[in-house]
């Protein structure tokens, strides 16, 4: 960025803005006023008098910009180091190496003890010349700590539901092994699937753990083939129907003719094995699944699929639907990891879809996504 000298109040011309909101050097004509900008801009002259202290920078660092302007710029900005030695004296920007293009961006501390990003960019007159321009950007850092906390929050909750079922595979693999002819066939049979469901268990939330990331770093790949969705619900319904559930507690409706719909089929059933867990486990009476043709999410495709779930259960709380996808959420019964939803949500946008949460007729819970057909290039 090539920027433009700016000066100090009183020496500005009369009419012209105040250097505070005045670009600092705008060559391609964009217009751009530093006060637009979303993170704090300070920009210091040959000198090291401050010349320009944008809206963003005067809220992170509490100092108003008409204060700044004309100072010194370790005395309008005294940044020190996590060790308390000053900034700029330990960098010497000014008197330091020419060759010199930059500081990295790094946490340092304002007065009072406030962590700010900072990075600063050197420009000069000509390579190895002296320092015609030093322009600084400040971030404030509680958007990263927020990602910090949370992902502290991932780390805690899956060890803490990790420690159970390895606690149990440990506690019956050794038994077994120290006592094996102490125990009947049936004993150790009832061992031996506690040990399988466990490990079962610590599998589905390595499982989650891998999604997230995915799904936090886009990464996260669709593997589209033709998906019967209808079928894939009946699947679902049958299995549990198996388990033990009533099968009239299950009521599915698939409207005719479906668009032909092109998804991954693996993370399809991972959605609507959340979506129909949530209903049975947390839900009451008549779970209904409906498949209707709808309008595609995406502007060039006109139809789409959509998949309603719900329940006639006590439903979700007005003040918590807008929380229902977001990591941790359990609702107003604790168990599992409260992170289903979180990756439901991820898979759904990753197919070019959208999901949502409301009150069913019944009261319950309704969830419904909807996919777009996204038939591969090749077919179009």
């Amino acid at each position: 960025m090539s920027v433009g000298t700016s000066s100090a109040p009183g020496a500005q011309d009369a009419g012209s803005p105040p250097a505070a909101s005045r670009p600092p050097g705008d060559p391609a004509g964009l217009g751009i006023d530093p006060d637009h900008l979303p993170d704090g801009l300070v920009v210091a002259d040959e000198q090291g008098h401050v010349i320009c202290f944008n809206a963003a920078a005067e809220r992170i660092t509490a100092v108003r910009g008409r204060d700044a302007l004309g100072q010194r710029l370790e005395k309008a900005l005294p940044l020190e180091d996590l060790e308390g030695r000053r900034w700029w004296q330990l960098t010497d920007p000014y008197g330091g190496l020419a060759i010199r293009v930059g500081q990295p961006e790094r946490n340092l501390l304002l007065p009072g003890g406030r962590e700010v990003l900072v990075s600063a960019r050197y420009v000069r007159t000509r390579p190895t010349g002296p320092l015609r321009r030093l322009v600084v950007t400040l971030r404030d850092t509680e958007a990263r700590r927020r990602t910090e906390r949370s992902h502290a929050e991932l780390i805690a909750t899956v060890a803490h539901e990790l420690r159970s079922p390895l606690t149990s595979v440990k506690g019956f693999t050794a038994t077994l092994l120290a006592k094996w002819e102490r125990f009947t066939d049936d004993q150790k049979r009832l061992m031996l699937e506690t040990v399988d469901a466990d490990a079962d268990r610590v599998t589905r939330l390595i499982a989650e753990l891998l999604d997230i990331s995915r799904i936090d770093s886009g990464r996260l790949e669709v593997r589209r083939q033709p998906v019967d969705i209808g079928a894939a619900v009946g699947r679902h319904i049958q299995a549990y129907v198996a388990a033990g559930q009533p099968a009239d507690r299950f009521l599915l409706r698939v409207q005719q003719p479906l668009p032909d719909l092109w998804a991954d089929p693996d993370k399809i059933d991972q959605v609507l094995s959340n979506l129909l867990e949530n209903a049975v486990r947390h839900g009451e009476g008549t779970v209904t699944i409906d498949v209707t043709a709808t309008a595609s999410p995406r502007e060039d495709e006109d139809t789409g699929t959509s998949v309603t779930v719900s329940d006639e259960g006590p439903g979700i709380p007005e003040e918590s639907m807008n929380r229902v996808f977001t990591r941790f959420w359990r609702g107003s019964k604790r168990g599992g990891t409260g992170l289903g939803l979180y990756i439901v949500k991820g898979i759904v946008e990753a197919h070019g879809g959208t999901i949502t949460v409301g009150r069913a007729p019944g009261a319950g819970a309704e969830f419904r996504f909807t996919l777009p057909v996204s038939a591969p290039a090749y077919l179009a």
